[in-house]
């Protein structure tokens, strides 16, 4: 991956900024910056990081939860999956 790798939004490319978003969160979990387990920055921890709408974030997070690599539990936040979804399966 080339864009995908960095961790800056770029509004000036035809990537949605959520998968924007999405693929520089994924990067950090793969990579172990957020061990399975970890509680994930929250929606507005997001917004204030990245200077991103908080739909933006939650467009992400829901990105992120529907490919296995996050769960999220009501009124606690969401957490890197323990254990993260094998990508050789399936």
């Amino acid at each position: 991956m080339t864009s995908g790798d960095s961790e800056t939004i770029d509004p000036g490319v035809a990537t949605p900024l959520w998968r924007q978003l999405a693929a520089i969160l994924r990067a950090r979990i793969l990579r172990g910056d957020y061990p399975p387990g970890r509680v994930m920055p929250s929606e507005k921890q997001l917004e204030q990081e990245f200077g991103l709408s908080r739909n933006t974030a939650r467009r992400s997070v829901a990105l992120l939860r529907d490919e296995g690599l996050i769960v999220t539990v009501a009124g606690r936040g969401s957490y890197v999956a323990d254990p993260l979804p094998d990508e050789d399966e399936g």
